[in-house]
């Protein structure tokens, strides 16, 4: 609909902008460095952010910049995940079916994973997605996984990924035991208003537009009412679009983006 009436080829503040037209932030070019690390040592790894930083989104980044000749990306997302069902999920992207018993299931993945690393020369990256919901003995679990051949080596890359608060469970003393093994932690943060307006031009480059759509008392707007929350940007601006291509309005400025707040988003 506005993106007609702004001259846009794609539509710019959506979920499936492709990864490589992703504003790339300093701290994105940094969590992606972390993670690739973490990939080519088989590390333990956490990624936590508040919500709408683009926890997600960086994992999709990631994973589509891995040499899928070298790595193979098992995802989980369940906020009901027990340790059979994890074990059930990886082995079944692996092709294979699970054992019944936990503990055989287990063996039968590390097995699975001996094969795809000596035969195949592939090694594998397991990314479970909103951890936060995980309860404690899916976190023992973890714990237990990365024990392998007498604790000598890591048999997976594991990243776990969620809100804030799994950082500060894991801070927690009755998780010391998980949080002593993991080698890398990082946390994604809100954008600043300097960013904010990054974000904005890099996706309307995307959209194909070189002109300035939003002012810069705009983008200040945008910047106070997201408080730096890509999913809130997105959705800021989205609306923002909607409503000046409605009224026929080229630039949208601060008075029409509070307009578009208290009408809209309050």
């Amino acid at each position: 609909m506005f993106e007609a009436f702004y001259g846009m080829v794609n539509t710019p503040f959506t979920r499936d902008v492709p990864t490589n037209k992703l504003y790339d932030s300093p701290t994105m070019q940094e969590v992606l460095g972390r993670l690739k690390y973490t990939a080519e040592r088989q590390l333990f790894a956490v990624l936590t952010g508040d919500c709408g930083t683009g926890k997600t989104t960086t994992i999709r980044k990631f994973v589509d910049g891995l040499d899928s000749g070298i790595y193979q990306v098992l995802y989980l997302s369940d906020s009901k995940l027990t340790p059979r069902h994890f074990y059930k999920g990886l082995l079944e992207q692996l092709g294979a079916e699970a054992k019944f018993y936990r503990g055989d299931a287990k063996r039968q993945l590390h097995r699975e994973i001996e094969l795809m690393r000596g035969i195949h020369g592939i090694q594998p990256v397991v990314v479970v997605d909103e951890s936060h919901l995980l309860d404690r003995e899916m976190l023992e679990e973890v714990r237990f996984l990365l024990n392998f051949k007498m604790d000598a080596q890591s048999p997976m890359a594991l990243i776990l990924v969620g809100q804030s608060e799994l950082w500060d469970r894991l801070r927690l003393q009755s998780y010391a035991a998980i949080r002593q093994r993991i080698d890398i932690q990082f946390k994604l943060v809100h954008y600043d208003r300097a960013q904010v307006g990054q974000y904005v031009e890099s996706h309307l480059k995307y959209a194909g537009v070189s002109h300035q759509i939003f002012s810069d008392n705009a983008l200040d707007e945008i910047h106070r009412f997201s408080g730096g929350s890509a999913r809130l940007i997105n959705k800021v601006c989205t609306h923002c679009l909607l409503y000046g291509s409605q009224n026929r309005h080229r630039i949208i400025d601060d008075h029409m983006v509070k307009h578009v707040i208290q009408g809209e988003l309050s």
